[in-house]
């Protein structure tokens, strides 16, 4: 009989951890090796622009797939890692609801494959074009499942970015000139987390002292409690966003705002026209540059608006090389599929009329599978002992 195999975990060199037998291993998670903010949202959102260049179906469950292993394998005990499930629930809502609509509003996809026919609402001269009810085809319900799961895979990608990222540490790394805003955003993504928590607790503590959780009953007694919550917790923000100096602004000369307002106006106005130049034919030629051109002046427009803003830093959060690898892997995948959409469309989008099954690419797939990295590259989580 083998003897088992003996694991030890070890403190080495960099703060990784080596497992005997298997080589180096991410380290644990703590405040001076924790993930960048901003890398979780930037991994998240080259997910959701891989989602928006397809409705693959089999490209799209891969991409929730990609998204659902990461957070398994590194979200905390926090609250906002807890909203995860409800933007999952959020999907499938997205799309039971595009299905409903498509059958009692009708779709624009023509299709000649009949399913039923529904009781058709007669309507005024002024509505033609519209109908309600009518003939349902199955070309108009799998168009209609596809627009759906475009959707929810966006809003799985939003909370896979809420269940991973630490708002309050995504705020300290925002520039002083959008600390304001920041703040407002902020706040609104928290909501979310904090609002799922709050039922969660609700309903456990209801569950343990033998009352009913469902039902619409059991939800307008729970409703109460969750809007006295949120209540109690925008006047405890309040009061400390106040007692921290927020809202206090610098004095700074008046030609150094304008010249700020000249700065990030012009600067949007450049990075707009650039945009419409490399998306016009014609335009190829000063898009870039003016791209550019926008881009560096609206950047310096806010480094100078940041002077009116008296906040300081501590221990400020830094781009280490696992963030690095964390936001690259999700802006590669956003670039793989990008240019598979423009190699390969009809992988990436498969036909409806006629009905066609759709199959998975190879190489768009295995860009997806690269937004697997942060699940070995990003520290553990500690857990609960």
């Amino acid at each position: 009989m083998t003897p088992a195999r003996r694991t030890t975990r070890t403190p080495g060199p960099g703060g990784l951890i080596v497992t005997a037998g298997a080589g180096l291993a991410a380290p644990e998670a703590n405040r001076s090796n924790a993930l960048h903010a901003g890398a979780w949202w930037l991994w998240a959102l080259g997910l959701a622009v891989a989602a928006s260049r397809t409705t693959n179906p089999l490209l799209l469950g891969l991409i929730v797939a990609v998204a659902g292993y990461v957070v398994a394998a590194r979200r905390t005990d926090a609250p906002w890692a807890r909203s995860y499930g409800a933007f999952v629930k959020l999907g499938l809502f997205v799309v039971l609801l595009r299905v409903v609509f498509s059958l009692v509003l009708g779709s624009p996809i023509p299709g000649t494959t009949a399913l039923f026919t529904l009781p058709e609402v007669p309507l005024p001269d002024w509505a033609r074009g519209v109908r309600i009810g009518g003939r349902v085809t199955a070309e108009q319900l799998v168009f209609a499942v596809y627009d759906g799961a475009k959707l929810a895979t966006l809003l799985i990608c939003v909370g896979a970015a809420n269940a991973l990222a630490n708002p309050a540490r995504l705020l300290k790394s925002l520039p002083g000139a959008l600390y304001e805003a920041g703040v407002a955003v902020v706040v609104a993504m928290t909501f979310a987390p904090n609002l799922v928590a709050d039922v969660v607790r609700l309903r456990t503590a209801r569950r343990l002292r033998g009352r009913p959780t469902g039902g619409v009953r059991a939800v307008l007694q729970i409703g109460l409690p969750v809007l006295e919550g949120a209540l109690e917790r925008s006047i405890a923000v309040a009061a400390s966003m106040d007692a921290r100096g927020y809202g206090r602004t610098a004095l700074v000369p008046d030609s150094v705002r304008r010249t700020t307002n000249l700065l990030v106006l012009g600067g949007l106005l450049g990075v707009c026209a650039g945009s419409y130049g490399l998306l016009a034919a014609e335009g190829a030629g000063y898009g870039l540059p003016l791209l550019g051109a926008g881009l560096l002046a609206a950047l310096a427009g806010l480094r100078l608006g940041g002077r009116r803003t008296v906040r300081t830093r501590y221990r400020p959060d830094r781009f280490g090389p696992r963030s690095w690898l964390v936001a690259a892997s999700g802006v590669t995948v956003a670039a793989a599929m990008v240019l598979a959409a423009a190699r390969v469309p009809d992988a990436l989008r498969p036909g409806v009329v006629p009905l066609e099954t759709p199959e998975l690419p190879l190489w768009p797939a295995l860009a997806v599978l690269v937004g697997l990295l942060p699940a070995f590259v990003a520290p553990v989580p500690k857990e609960d002992t």
